[in-house]
């Protein structure tokens, strides 16, 4: 890594807004409905050749303390009532005075594989957190990318930042000449927040071109949140496997759990609002027979923030404010105002679209055209692809949504912000593929199943469970080596 200017540069996370969108809206969620709730997490390294060394763990271990410290401010709250109106004011409270508690529910662990007590030792680590959902959710991201950073700060620090800006910049132009609708999704396995944030220079750069020259395609955001309040960008995300895995965990009805969990998320957030629906938590085909179910009464709220309200004593409104109660809708009464034979809209119907996260993506192409026709639905639906994109892959998954009548958008990751080469040879520096899950919640254990195997999380006598349940049908695909993932050292770098 460069040293002229490593030391001045920003490391670690300084702002709570820094992590994902759809961790804040998961979290309105949960402050609504499961404010009582206990979880754990657990951490998984899918490149277990990249490990840590003891310098590496130290500073870990400093920059996880510092999150105790890191709070929400007057300006990062203002933008979020502008930008996100559907968080609402009582989220927006809570948040405002909300603290991470490192030091009581997380536990790092580093076990030098020949210990001789100094900091170059090698070794494994682990990450265990544990605590309220309401209290641990935000943790995921800033970890993930603390770890990554650390990687790449004490491990492999052949590489530098020379030319992240354009190679940033050709990539966005490359796509949006295409037509190619994105978003820049890359906090998690970014190499350092310096890195996402040259990155996001060289895409607004391209985009300024884009608009010159008049190309349809279009850079729509980041998931970042802190990222698009620097930019001047939208925040983009919606919901995660976290929470349809907490749902099934806590009823233990994962028969039903894909309707639960919509069901809570209109309720909270009103129909047609955030409305990329994520399907294959515990297989698609179990998603979608939830998905063109008719949507209750009782989980229809106001449109905009006035649709949550916090659950925690002291911040409930009555009832008779709001259209919304706290009420969970699974136990909820139906309001009878309606005839009995004036039908409802389903979740596919008002629904923009789906996300494809998992699996043969032109196989999910197929089964959502198929659902869709099935289910006399003539709109134009979105298919978000966000599963280890590069170029080549947008322009070939582009080509076959547009084919079958499908709106494709993509939400582009790693492949943005932690793509280099190892200076000394010109080889890839291949980047951590690494996730945090939620393990259990309820004292269950909480798991995912996914469209091909090799995204299974979890208890593995309970993903048996589930699949038995579920009537599962096991799915591999050529393209789901969560190893290599984004590649091996021995390739070229050139991207």
């Amino acid at each position: 890594m460069a040293e002229s200017n490593a030391d001045v540069l920003p490391e670690g996370i300084f702002s709570l807004l820094d992590t994902d969108l759809y961790k804040l809206t998961m979290q309105c969620c949960i402050l609504k409905f499961f404010p009582h709730i206990s979880v754990s997490y657990g951490f998984t390294n899918r490149t277990p050749d990249k490990k840590l060394n003891r310098a590496a763990y130290k500073w870990l271990q400093v920059q996880v303390d510092k999150l105790e410290h890191v709070t929400v401010t007057d300006d990062e709250l203002q933008f979020l009532r502008s930008t996100c109106p559907y968080l609402s004011e009582q989220y927006l409270q809570f948040l405002s005075t909300f603290r991470l508690q490192p030091s009581k529910q997380l536990k790092l662990v580093f076990a030098p594989i020949e210990d001789s007590g100094q900091d170059s030792d090698i070794g494994d680590f682990s990450i265990h957190t544990e605590g309220l959902w309401l209290d641990t959710i935000l943790y995921e991201i800033p970890l993930l990318a603390l770890v990554s950073e650390a990687y790449f700060k004490f491990i492999d620090k052949d590489w530098s930042y020379e030319g992240q800006v354009e190679k940033a910049y050709n990539k966005g132009r490359t796509l949006l000449e295409a037509g190619c609708i994105f978003s820049e999704f890359g906090t998690r396995r970014r190499r350092d927040y310096h890195t996402q944030d040259l990155v996001l220079q060289g895409l607004r750069r391209a985009q300024a071109e884009a608009n010159e020259k008049g190309w349809k395609g279009k850079v729509t955001g980041t998931s970042n949140v802190h990222f698009a309040m620097k930019h001047g960008l939208l925040p983009i995300g919606t919901v995660a496997h976290e929470w349809f895995m907490g749902v099934a965990a806590i009823t233990n009805d994962y028969e039903n759990a894909n309707e639960i969990a919509l069901q809570y998320w209109t309720a909270t957030f009103g129909v047609g609002v955030l409305g990329i629906a994520l399907t294959d938590t515990f297989g698609t085909p179990a998603f979608l027979r939830a998905f063109k179910k008719e949507i209750p009464q009782h989980t229809t709220a106001l449109q905009g923030g006035a649709a949550t309200l916090a659950s925690t004593a002291g911040t409930t409104v009555s009832a008779v404010d709001t259209l919304a109660s706290t009420t969970p809708p699974i136990h909820a009464p139906l309001d009878g105002d309606r005839a009995a034979d004036k039908p409802r809209s389903t979740y596919a119907q008002v629904f923009t679209g789906v996300r494809q996260d998992s699996g043969d993506p032109l196989d999910f192409i197929k089964m959502m055209r198929q659902f869709y026709d099935e289910q006399g639905i003539t709109d134009k639906k979105t298919i978000v692809f966000s599963d280890s994109l590069n170029i080549d892959l947008c322009l070939k998954y582009k080509a076959a949504a547009e084919a079958e009548g499908l709106q494709p958008t993509f939400g582009v990751g790693t492949f943005f912000t932690n793509d280099f080469i190892q200076d000394s040879t010109g080889e890839k520096s291949v980047p951590l593929n690494i996730v945090i899950k939620i393990a259990s919640a309820c004292g269950r254990h909480a798991v995912k199943i996914s469209d091909n195997i090799g995204k299974n999380t979890g208890d593995k006598a309970t993903v048996l469970e589930v699949k038995q349940r579920l009537g599962y049908e096991e799915k591999t695909w050529a393209g789901g080596d969560e190893q290599t993932r984004w590649g091996t050292s021995k390739q070229a770098g050139a991207s």
